[in-house]
């Protein structure tokens, strides 16, 4: 499995690289650039499945093997093929066994997929403990969140000079510009239209992703945590139909007749997924109330159209506006928060205030809200970065 996974070791072309250079649209990731590149670093890559990190980390080694003095210097993995950490151990053990018979100083390893993988932390925490990977980059991807199950705590202190980067669908202005250049605000609505359609994920753009596939991946995923999926279902009907408005996990559970605690574990699941985000409430004295009612949106617009498709719901396009504008300040900012007295404000991030308006503007703000109409939503998404 090492050599039909690292072709490059034998002068031959990956697969992946071939099919990204017949893709209609396609971008190298901005993402790549966030990772550490120096030894001793452990990388998290998380993000949802068919965002482009498996064909971001294959460019990456194309780039990579350009600098390296040996192709063996660079080893790739996808771990879906695995059942637990003890196979993952004996692949890194065989890996390093080659290291050190190339006399290999430094090398780079990457690890797709390995949140897949049952218990996959203790082959690396073996690794690092022992000092095995002490000369190295390890960079590791996931589509459910490697927080889950306090994994990030178990590197505490032995991810060196590591980053944790969060891959996401396209935003509205890095999928604009896979059309023009500069934006125009007739041709900033019109791809707008497409964008509400399609979402940020490249590959159904490229018409090799299609809408029921994400319902099935996230099918698979809660059924490898063993979550009930007809549950689940239930849970994200409940959230749709209280959006945009905020609500709680008690309102939740008595929607689908679960327990508070259980409808929680369901949306925290959904968030670590990255199918959701939550919005808690920022009180008057810049306090944020994590008690209080909060916003549970969703972070894409395919993503919606799956979970549309799935529950057998129809979410509204003011919702639709209201979600995109608190995901983009919230990648923007790294937080994102809300505030509802006898005025609301939908998004509440760095020094921002917004408030959406899909019709006209009714009732008063003060003046350091900024309220959006549904036409200068497009606009507003792209002056972001």
């Amino acid at each position: 499995m090492l050599e039909i996974q690292n072709p490059w070791w034998f002068g031959e072309s990956d697969r992946d690289w071939e099919l990204f250079e017949k893709l209609t649209y396609k971008v190298r990731p901005k993402w790549l650039d966030e990772l550490s590149l120096e030894p001793f670093s452990l990388n998290f890559v998380v993000g949802p499945r068919r965002v482009g990190k498996t064909i971001g980390i294959k460019l990456l080694i194309k780039e990579l093997l350009k600098k390296v003095s040996t192709p063996y210097a660079v080893f790739y993995f996808s771990c879906d093929v695995l059942e637990d950490y003890k196979e993952l151990l004996e692949v890194l053990n065989e890996y390093l066994q080659l290291k050190r018979r190339k006399n290999i100083k430094k090398a780079f390893i990457f690890l797709d997929e390995v949140s897949l993988v049952e218990d996959w932390w203790r082959a690396l925490k073996f690794l690092i403990d022992r000092g095995e990977l002490r000369n190295d980059v390890v960079t590791v991807t996931g589509s459910i969140s490697l927080a889950l199950g306090r994994h990030f705590e178990t590197f505490g202190g032995r991810r060196g000079k590591g980053k944790t980067v969060e891959v996401m669908p396209l935003s509205f202005r890095d999928y604009y510009q896979l059309f023009y250049e500069d934006f125009f605000p007739l041709k900033g609505n019109e791809v707008f239209e497409n964008y509400l359609e399609t979402g940020g994920y490249l590959a159904y753009l490229n018409g090799t992703l299609k809408v029921e596939e994400l319902v099935g991946f996230l099918k698979a995923d809660l059924k490898a945590l063993e979550r009930s999926t007809d549950l689940a279902r239930d849970v994200m009907g409940a959230i749709l139909d209280k959006a945009p408005s905020p609500t709680s996990f008690n309102a939740i559970a008595k929607a689908v007749g679960v327990s508070p605690h259980t409808a929680r574990d369901y949306v925290e699941l959904f968030e670590a997924l990255h199918v959701l985000l939550q919005v808690l409430y920022l009180g008057g004295d810049g306090k944020v109330y994590p008690r209080k009612e909060r916003k549970l949106i969703l972070r894409d617009p395919l993503i919606v159209r799956a979970m549309e498709l799935w529950t057998r719901r129809k979410v509204d396009r003011a919702a639709l506006y209201e979600w995109l504008v608190q995901e983009h300040l919230h990648r923007k900012f790294g937080e994102v928060y809300y505030y509802r007295n006898s005025y609301e404000v939908d998004a509440i991030a760095g020094n921002l205030k917004v408030e959406v308006k899909s019709g006209e503007r009714r009732g008063r703000y003060p003046k350091d809200v900024k309220v959006l109409k549904g036409p200068e939503v497009p606009g507003f998404l792209y002056d972001l970065t």
